[in-house]
Protein backbone atom coordinates (compact mmCIF):
# COMPACT_ATOMS: atom_id res chain seq x y z
CA UNK A 1 0.00 0.00 0.00
CA UNK A 2 2.62 2.76 0.35
CA UNK A 3 4.49 1.84 -2.75
CA UNK A 4 1.23 2.43 -4.37
CA UNK A 5 0.81 5.78 -2.42
CA UNK A 6 4.49 6.77 -3.57
CA UNK A 7 3.33 5.78 -6.73
CA UNK A 8 0.38 8.14 -7.04
CA UNK A 9 2.59 10.87 -5.26
CA UNK A 10 4.81 10.58 -7.96
CA UNK A 11 2.22 10.81 -10.77
CA UNK A 12 0.71 13.83 -8.95
CA UNK A 13 3.84 15.55 -8.68
CA UNK A 14 4.77 15.14 -12.28
CA UNK A 15 1.51 16.58 -13.42
CA UNK A 16 2.06 19.25 -11.41
CA UNK A 17 5.96 19.26 -13.17
CA UNK A 18 4.18 19.62 -16.35
CA UNK A 19 1.69 21.83 -15.89
CA UNK A 20 4.12 24.40 -14.58
CA UNK A 21 6.36 23.43 -17.68
CA UNK A 22 3.08 24.56 -19.95
CA UNK A 23 2.50 27.83 -17.83
CA UNK A 24 6.27 28.85 -18.95
CA UNK A 25 5.60 27.64 -22.46
CA UNK A 26 2.23 29.60 -22.67
CA UNK A 27 4.22 32.91 -21.12
CA UNK A 28 7.53 32.65 -23.69
CA UNK A 29 4.95 31.88 -26.33
CA UNK A 30 3.20 35.17 -25.14
CA UNK A 31 6.36 37.12 -25.12
CA UNK A 32 7.65 36.44 -28.86
CA UNK A 33 4.30 36.84 -30.29
CA UNK A 34 4.41 40.50 -28.48
CA UNK A 35 7.68 41.10 -29.89
CA UNK A 36 6.96 39.88 -33.33
CA UNK A 37 3.82 42.09 -33.27
CA UNK A 38 6.21 45.24 -32.46
CA UNK A 39 9.00 44.57 -35.00
CA UNK A 40 6.24 43.75 -38.03
CA UNK A 41 4.49 47.70 -36.95
CA UNK A 42 7.93 48.95 -36.73
CA UNK A 43 8.77 47.22 -39.94
CA UNK A 44 5.77 48.09 -41.47
CA UNK A 45 6.64 52.19 -40.25
CA UNK A 46 10.16 51.71 -42.18
CA UNK A 47 9.24 49.96 -45.02
CA UNK A 48 6.81 53.36 -45.29
CA UNK A 49 9.88 55.75 -45.04
CA UNK A 50 11.84 53.77 -47.33
CA UNK A 51 9.52 53.52 -49.88
CA UNK A 52 10.00 57.88 -50.11
CA UNK A 53 13.06 58.98 -52.84
CA UNK A 54 16.19 59.74 -50.69
CA UNK A 55 15.89 63.00 -52.36
CA UNK A 56 12.66 64.10 -50.64
CA UNK A 57 12.84 62.68 -47.28
CA UNK A 58 13.18 65.75 -43.97
CA UNK A 59 15.51 65.53 -41.36
CA UNK A 60 13.07 63.94 -39.22
CA UNK A 61 12.23 61.55 -41.66
CA UNK A 62 15.98 60.39 -41.72
CA UNK A 63 16.16 60.34 -38.12
CA UNK A 64 12.45 58.36 -37.57
CA UNK A 65 14.35 56.08 -39.97
CA UNK A 66 17.32 55.55 -38.03
CA UNK A 67 15.22 55.28 -35.16
CA UNK A 68 13.37 52.52 -36.39
CA UNK A 69 16.26 50.61 -37.22
CA UNK A 70 17.30 50.88 -34.11
CA UNK A 71 14.44 50.04 -32.16
CA UNK A 72 13.57 46.74 -34.29
CA UNK A 73 17.65 45.95 -33.77
CA UNK A 74 17.13 46.06 -30.02
CA UNK A 75 13.95 44.30 -30.33
CA UNK A 76 15.60 41.40 -32.40
CA UNK A 77 18.19 41.18 -30.06
CA UNK A 78 15.50 41.13 -27.12
CA UNK A 79 13.64 38.11 -29.45
CA UNK A 80 16.81 36.24 -29.54
CA UNK A 81 17.55 36.13 -25.74
CA UNK A 82 14.51 35.28 -25.53
CA UNK A 83 14.63 32.24 -27.52
CA UNK A 84 18.20 31.50 -26.75
CA UNK A 85 16.57 31.31 -22.86
CA UNK A 86 13.92 28.52 -24.31
CA UNK A 87 16.27 26.43 -25.31
CA UNK A 88 18.41 26.45 -22.53
CA UNK A 89 15.21 26.08 -20.67
CA UNK A 90 14.38 23.35 -22.92
CA UNK A 91 17.25 21.36 -22.63
CA UNK A 92 17.29 21.18 -18.59
CA UNK A 93 13.87 19.93 -19.05
CA UNK A 94 15.09 17.59 -21.67
CA UNK A 95 17.73 16.06 -18.85
CA UNK A 96 14.90 16.32 -16.07
CA UNK A 97 12.71 14.31 -18.22
CA UNK A 98 15.66 11.29 -18.47
CA UNK A 99 16.18 11.48 -15.07
CA UNK A 100 12.49 11.02 -13.99
CA UNK A 101 12.14 8.21 -16.07
CA UNK A 102 15.14 6.42 -15.05
CA UNK A 103 13.74 6.45 -11.39
CA UNK A 104 10.83 5.50 -12.51
CA UNK A 105 11.98 2.71 -14.36
CA UNK A 106 13.79 1.76 -11.90
CA UNK A 107 12.01 2.58 -8.39
CA UNK A 108 8.41 1.94 -9.44
CA UNK A 109 8.12 -0.30 -12.40
CA UNK A 110 8.32 -3.88 -10.42
CA UNK A 111 4.55 -2.10 -8.77
CA UNK A 112 2.18 -1.98 -11.21
CA UNK A 113 3.91 -3.16 -14.95
CA UNK A 114 0.22 -1.99 -16.34
CA UNK A 115 0.62 1.35 -15.20
CA UNK A 116 1.11 3.77 -17.24
CA UNK A 117 4.71 6.18 -17.24
CA UNK A 118 3.51 9.75 -16.11
CA UNK A 119 6.31 10.89 -18.59
CA UNK A 120 4.57 9.35 -21.83
CA UNK A 121 1.87 12.16 -21.69
CA UNK A 122 4.74 14.64 -20.83
CA UNK A 123 6.59 13.35 -24.07
CA UNK A 124 3.54 13.59 -26.08
CA UNK A 125 3.00 17.16 -25.20
CA UNK A 126 6.91 17.85 -25.75
CA UNK A 127 6.51 16.69 -29.76
CA UNK A 128 3.33 18.67 -29.79
CA UNK A 129 5.58 21.66 -28.30
CA UNK A 130 8.60 21.40 -30.92
CA UNK A 131 6.10 21.02 -33.58
CA UNK A 132 4.59 24.24 -32.76
CA UNK A 133 7.89 25.82 -31.78
CA UNK A 134 9.39 24.52 -35.75
CA UNK A 135 6.26 25.79 -37.42
CA UNK A 136 6.35 29.08 -35.77
CA UNK A 137 9.81 29.36 -36.47
CA UNK A 138 9.43 29.15 -39.68
CA UNK A 139 6.77 31.45 -40.11
CA UNK A 140 9.06 34.46 -38.52
CA UNK A 141 11.66 33.33 -40.47
CA UNK A 142 9.34 34.02 -43.50
CA UNK A 143 8.54 37.31 -42.02
CA UNK A 144 12.07 38.46 -41.75
CA UNK A 145 13.28 37.18 -45.46
CA UNK A 146 10.81 39.50 -47.17
CA UNK A 147 11.32 42.25 -49.28
CA UNK A 148 11.10 45.03 -46.86
CA UNK A 149 14.08 43.67 -45.12
CA UNK A 150 15.87 43.25 -47.96
CA UNK A 151 16.04 47.30 -47.89
CA UNK A 152 16.82 47.18 -43.87
CA UNK A 153 19.62 45.07 -44.48
CA UNK A 154 20.87 47.68 -47.63
CA UNK A 155 20.12 50.60 -44.88
CA UNK A 156 22.35 48.55 -42.33
CA UNK A 157 25.36 47.85 -45.20
CA UNK A 158 24.78 44.00 -43.87
CA UNK A 159 23.99 43.16 -47.99
CA UNK A 160 26.35 43.46 -50.95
Amino acid sequence: MPEEIELEMAKIQRLREVLVRRESELRFMMDDIQLCKDIMNLKKELQNLVAVPEKEKTKMEKQREDELIQKIHRLVQKRDFLVDDAEVERLREKEEDKEMAEFLRTKLKPLDKATQSPTSEFLNIKKNKNNRKNSKDNCIKDNFQRPCWASLCQKLGLTS
